[in-house]
């Protein structure tokens, strides 16, 4: 009995022993990443930010990143963060891709993710939802005249008539003027 009690004794710290390196390995898993935009199109670049790493430099890694890698660069590595920049794949689909850091002799793994969207570009003539901040629902009527289409050739005929008139009148009243003038 008194063989069991210690075989049960010597397998608990066998256990404790065996788990202890484990804890350890876990208290680097508080490293974390902030990229800014969270969602971006392929080509774009994202800002990453790096918090609980001690060292002064460190590398992102993302199978979204069109290097395959950021380096990663801080002020003193105590409290401050680590900073990297990185495009986006311009060939990469639409997804969420995971992000890894090396800092402090360590790999962290899925620290953190980055969403690539692809974007359809809409063509619209008007605004889809036009704001109304003043001016007197200027928006409103920019909208219903670029729906018309603007003026047509009659409109134009009848500008180009108006303005020949007003020539017309100007160049006769200068003439009279310097009859008078000269009388």
């Amino acid at each position: 009995m008194r063989s069991a009690l210690l075989a049960l004794r010597a397998a608990g710290v066998a256990a404790v022993l065996v788990a202890a390196p484990a804890t350890a390995a876990y208290a680097h898993d508080s490293v974390s990443i902030q990229v800014t935009p969270s969602t971006i199109a392929p080509g774009g670049e994202v800002e990453l930010r790096v918090s609980d790493c001690k060292g002064t430099t460190g590398v992102a890694r993302s199978s979204a990143f069109s290097r395959g890698e950021a380096n990663l660069n801080g002020k003193d590595g105590r409290e401050n963060p680590l900073y990297g920049e990185a495009r986006i794949n311009s060939s990469i689909g639409s997804g969420t891709y995971e992000i890894s850091v090396d800092c402090d002799g360590h790999n962290h793994h899925k620290v953190g993710t980055v969403t690539v969207v692809h974007h359809r570009p809409t063509h619209h003539s008007t605004p889809v939802s036009p704001v109304y901040a003043g001016g007197g629902g200027t928006a409103q009527l920019a909208s219903e005249s670029a729906e018309g289409g603007g003026p047509g050739t009659r409109h134009t005929v009848i500008g180009l008539v108006l303005a020949g008139v007003a020539a017309v009148a100007v160049a006769f009243r200068s003439v009279r003027r310097r009859r008078t003038d000269a009388d």
